[in-house]
């Protein structure tokens, strides 16, 4: 199989082992009757709706009833997030990202506390990342979104963005001129130009509020992946950690996993690569991660994954490595504090970071 018709197949970044099968909007288990156990049993739902993208959550319950209530809360949770963080999208009675675009160098707009608290959180990682992660780039992604959508759709007319082009876009790209008034619950892009893109932090730092949120109602031994952003938060019902396939990124081999690794109470998985969004130029992938520094796709890794213990760090420095030489990346990741990272090359190469491989299950 071709790795455009795999691709087609294997839509998400991570696919978590599951013992039962999951159909979207159903939720199976050990026992569907609705009637009481006096084990927990274990249950999945699914959800296509939501980012754009795959939502599995794994549960444990009495009965599917139960089960069904939890996942109802937490998809409710990350549809909130979703509305909030759309760049796509108006809904009624709602200020989101898009209308903070549709204002740049018109007007503030009051928007809803999770949104100032991403955008914060987005302009710390930009700090951490000396750059490598930026939401203030909209103008560059676009163009690349744009060309991505139209390359997929037509193949035999798919091209590249012209540099000029791309460099006209990346003179508004200052992060320091989204204006954040927490007083007044504002937000304000001051250069009319630019436009604001969460891809990077935006899932990642969803997840990681469900769980949270989830952990605040006394919720326990819940699994959430969306999108491959996968967060745990208690363990399996035995007690034991939760267990994480990582996506092989080499969609043509018949390895569909590429490591396997435990996750404790509150840890986090998330992979960035270019093996889900992407197109293809005269034969060549261009993945849908832009370096900052060149404007075009990184190309050195088919995959990094990054362990931690917050959802939304994890996806914004699964970006900003991916974006890095493995050299660059592996200091950067050394110097922090909880954070693990493995990075993939297109030949099937595997590097860890220091103590990566203490979760891999042997």
């Amino acid at each position: 199989m071709n790795r455009i018709k795999a691709a087609s197949i294997l839509l998400v970044v991570l696919l978590i082992v599951f013992i039962v099968a999951v159909q979207s909007g159903k939720i199976f288990g050990s026992k569907v009757d609705g009637t009481d156990s006096s084990e927990e049993i274990k249950y999945t739902a699914t959800f296509l709706d939501i980012f754009d993208t795959r939502t599995e959550i794994v549960g444990y319950a009495h009965n599917e009833t139960e089960f069904s209530n939890q996942a109802e809360i937490i998809k409710e949770r990350l549809v909130f997030y979703n509305n909030l963080y759309d760049i796509y999208n108006d809904y009624d009675g709602l200020n989101n990202i898009k209308t903070i675009n549709d204002n740049a160098g018109i007007a503030p707009v009051e928007v809803d506390e999770e949104i100032i608290n991403l955008l914060k959180f987005s302009k710390d990682m930009y700090k951490k990342t000396n750059g490598k992660v930026n939401v203030a780039m909209g103008s560059v992604l676009s163009i690349w979104h744009e060309y991505r959508e139209y390359g997929s759709d037509n193949p035999e007319r798919a091209s590249l963005p012209n540099m000029a082009e791309l460099q006209a876009a990346n003179e508004h790209v200052n992060i320091d001129d989204v204006i954040i008034d927490e007083e007044a619950k504002t937000v304000y892009l001051a250069d009319p130009e630019m436009s604001l893109d969460v891809g990077s932090t935006g899932k990642g730092y969803a997840v990681q509020r469900v769980m949270d949120y989830c952990r605040e109602q006394g919720m326990d031994n819940i699994l959430l992946s969306l999108g491959g952003n996968i967060s745990g938060l208690g363990t399996r019902i035995d007690g034991t950690q939760f267990r994480i396939a990582i996506q092989n990124p080499d969609l043509s081999s018949s390895e569909e996993y590429i490591e396997k690794v435990d996750i404790n109470d509150g840890q986090c998985v998330v992979s960035s690569g270019d093996y889900q969004r992407y197109y293809v130029v005269d034969d060549k992938v261009y993945c849908h991660i832009i370096n900052p520094d060149t404007l075009f796709p990184s190309e050195t890794f088919a995959a990094v994954s990054i362990l931690t213990d917050d959802s939304g760090a994890a996806d914004a420095l699964s970006t900003a490595v991916y974006n890095m030489t493995l050299e660059e990346g592996m200091e950067f990741v050394n110097s922090l504090d909880n954070v693990e990272a493995m990075w993939v090359y297109h030949d099937g190469t595997k590097v860890y970071s220091e103590h990566f491989e203490e979760s891999i299950v042997k």
